[in-house]
């Protein structure tokens, strides 16, 4: 912002120099008009006319061409008209160079309060702010991330009327797994640009995902709305395909997700919808509709031949969904630690994350339950996504995060223990199934929740 109030106060200076310009040129105009009003001898050649016409008139009364009345009315007519252009060569006095010096200042003031009113109210300088905001707080980790998210929420405080903000802050919320703020950030953000059916449908996403991918009463009037609004918004459309994809609708689901590609502009939104459409095939192969997954197959790629299709499909089948099995465990030592929470085991939340190597895509697989379960045994896979843009097999390796909070956050809190595992490379149910072929029994991987969260 510092740079900007010195950018305007560079341009006020030329502005201001236009204004302060007629000053310096007041006293020279002065001096030349007063110098062309003395030197004025239009009122002397009038004089100089008159004379002439009245000695032509007493000429003429002399020869007794005029009588003494014609001469009398004839200075008298002449008398006349030298008043009158006397009277037309009154000038008022000039001012003084110096008055109305005073008013300058106060125009220069004027316009720079104008202008400053003016940019406060039509200017940008919240957009500006925003961008150093986030060019400031470049995420690398999760200290970043959460840096960022700090910066963000200042933001709103010192701008809440600014969409920008808001449209910036949910989805970090949402990335982070803190759907109760992505919400309320996103519902600010549609009370500010109105009922956009695309903003209804990232809001109808998030309370999915938040009711653990049910479509509730309120979702589906959400997903009605936007609907009847844009019967092709590929938000919603991407959301049905996966509550059909959950209860094991598979056609349902590739028909609602071949229409959602349509509408995404987002090459890795595509790309995700395109790995579930797969993982329907699949489960329909698995389950012994093979027929109408090759059929889906062709209408996906029309311009294939059937038989490269059927060979796509078989290969799909092959090659099998991303899983990772883990045994979570808490480390004997942080035992005491758990009992010293400020809540019970009971009521302390569990979660257990993973996310691509990278760091740049959202929670790839999330489950969360409550440490009093521990020590358990589970599968994580594309079912445990929190959104089709960001699934399991999109990863090759990822990084596991086991995390007991007693607030209930699921970004890390100091206080919160915590296990990780790093470099993990993600298995596929054919993988899995080929070791069986050599070792009947495939250990889970180990997790344990070995130290606490200090920042």
């Amino acid at each position: 912002m510092i740079l900007l109030w010195l950018a305007i106060a560079v341009l006020m200076i030329p502005a201001g120099w236009l204004l302060l310009l007629p000053l310096r040129r007041a006293r020279r105009v002065h001096a030349d008009q007063q110098a062309f009003e003395d030197n004025d001898s239009l009122g002397a050649e009038n004089v100089r006319v008159y004379r002439r016409r009245l000695a032509s008139l007493e000429r003429g009364h002399a020869r007794g061409e005029l009588d003494d009345t014609a001469l009398a009315e004839g200075r008298v007519e002449l008398e006349r008209s030298l008043l009158e252009d006397a009277e037309s060569l009154k000038r008022s006095p000039l001012k003084a160079a110096s008055s109305g010096r005073v008013l300058v200042p106060l125009l220069l003031v004027a316009m720079v309060a104008g202008s400053l009113y003016w940019y406060q109210r039509e200017g940008a300088s919240g957009d500006l702010a925003l961008a150093q905001a986030i060019a400031a707080t470049p995420i690398h980790d999760a200290a970043s991330f959460e840096a960022r998210i700090a910066r963000l929420r200042a933001e709103t405080e010192a701008q809440p009327d600014n969409a920008k903000v808001w449209m910036a802050l949910f989805p970090l919320y949402r990335d982070a797994g803190r759907l109760d703020e992505a919400m309320q950030s996103l519902e600010t953000l549609i009370t500010l640009e109105g009922r956009v059916p695309a903003l209804i449908a990232q809001l109808a996403q998030l309370k999915f995902f938040a009711a653990q991918r049910t479509l509730t009463e309120e979702v589906q009037t959400l997903v009605d709305e936007v609907l009847a609004a844009d019967p092709r918004q590929p938000t919603v459309l991407g959301l049905l395909g996966i509550e059909a994809f959950d209860h094991a609708r598979y056609p349902e689901a590739i028909d609602y997700w071949r229409k959602a590609i349509a509408g995404f502009e987002n090459p890795d939104a595509a790309k995700a919808l395109r790995e579930g459409i797969k993982a329907a095939r699949q489960r329909m192969a698995s389950a012994g509709d093979v027929d109408a997954s090759v059929a889906l197959a062709n209408s996906v790629a029309p311009d294939q031949g059937s038989a490269d299709q059927s060979t796509a499909a078989d290969q799909d089948s092959k090659e099998g969904a991303a899983r990772l099995t883990l045994k979570v465990s808490l480390d004997p030592a942080l035992e005491a630690q758990l009992a010293a929470l400020p809540v019970s085991a009971e009521a302390a939340t569990l979660f257990i994350v993973a996310r691509d190597g990278e760091g740049k895509l959202p929670p790839l697989a999330v489950v969360r339950t409550t440490a009093d379960k521990l020590p358990l045994t589970l599968t994580l896979s594309d079912d445990n996504a929190m959104a089709p843009m960001a699934r399991l097999s999109m990863a090759e390796r990822v990084t596991l995060v086991a995390r007991i909070s007693a607030s209930g956050q699921p970004t890390a809190q100091p206080g919160d223990l915590e296990g990780k595992l790093e470099n993990v490379i993600v298995t596929r149910s054919a993988d899995a199934d080929d070791e069986k072929g050599t070792d009947a029994t495939q250990a889970p991987l180990a997790l344990r929740i070995d130290h606490r969260v200090t920042q």
